[in-house]
């Protein structure tokens, strides 16, 4: 089982999606996140209804330099629990440094160990010559390209109130040594109960990849905070095998109030 990517919610597309971003989309600025963020999640496996721990990840944002420029260096960190790990122990690791003036990143590393499966990967972006440069060479990008970490932090920077239910929201995606087109569609606004507490929430489903744990379309729903933070609250998606669900279990240093929690559980 993958932890990161269980709950990162942009990992590719089954049915491409032919709109590319527009320049709304290019250079937005970050109002959602700041230096010293922390975000606690734990992931849970279910077979037969009942769900059980099988893992955690957290995410971490610094203000650092790099190059020169202005960066956050967010990193996501995910590995099984003890008794996971006896079936498929995961440990894996994903950086990237984000460019403080456009939210596009400038560098990506990907270092993951998945039942005994191990890739590296270290990609440096140039965003003037729209080319990604990996450990397997240089890749041609699209405008506004993001990479698997950063899209979460651009994904929270989004006005969803300017959009309707049923709106998708497109934009690229380097994975992978390839460029993959998405978008979230936008569902609506809800009330959600989870294990951390009761949200007012932000309802939206990505399109994610078929493959040997994910089906592929819309099968996952995801729930992040009805407040300036948006941070991920919940995910769920049914699995080749099962369902899981990942849940927000805590954080530390929000740019703002977590002002859509109703009641802590």
């Amino acid at each position: 089982m993958n932890i990161i990517k269980s709950f990162i919610v942009v990992l590719g597309l089954f049915f491409p999606f032919q709109k590319e971003p527009t320049g709304e989309f290019c250079g937005i600025k970050n109002k959602s996140f700041d230096d010293g963020e922390e975000i606690n999640m734990t992931v849970y496996y279910s077979t037969l209804g009942a769900y059980i721990g099988a893992g955690d990840a957290t995410f971490t944002t610094k203000f650092e330099w790099f190059n020169g420029r202005p960066v956050y260096h967010a990193v996501g960190v995910g590995k099984t629990f003890p008794f996971f790990d006896n079936f498929f122990k995961v440990r894996d690791r994903y950086e990237t440094y984000i460019d403080t003036a456009t939210l596009q990143p400038l560098k990506f590393l990907r270092n993951v160990d998945e039942g005994g499966y191990k890739t590296y990967n270290n990609v440096t972006f140039n965003q003037t010559t729209n080319t990604a440069t990996s450990t397997k060479g240089v890749f041609k990008i699209s405008d506004c390209i993001q990479d698997v970490i950063s899209s979460i932090y651009y994904a929270r920077n989004f006005n969803y109130d300017s959009y309707k239910p049923g709106d998708r929201i497109p934009f690229d995606m380097f994975l992978d040594d390839e460029v993959h087109h998405l978008y979230l569609r936008y569902v609506g606004k809800e009330k959600i109960k989870t294990r951390y507490g009761t949200f007012r929430a932000i309802k939206i489903k990505p399109l994610l990849v078929k493959g040997t744990i994910f089906q592929g379309g819309e099968g996952m729903s995801a729930w992040i905070s009805d407040d300036p933070n948006h941070i991920l609250l919940r995910a769920e998606s049914p699995i080749t095998v099962g369902s899981i669900k990942v849940d927000m279990m805590g954080y530390k240093n929000l740019r703002y109030p977590l002002s859509s929690l109703v009641e802590l559980r």
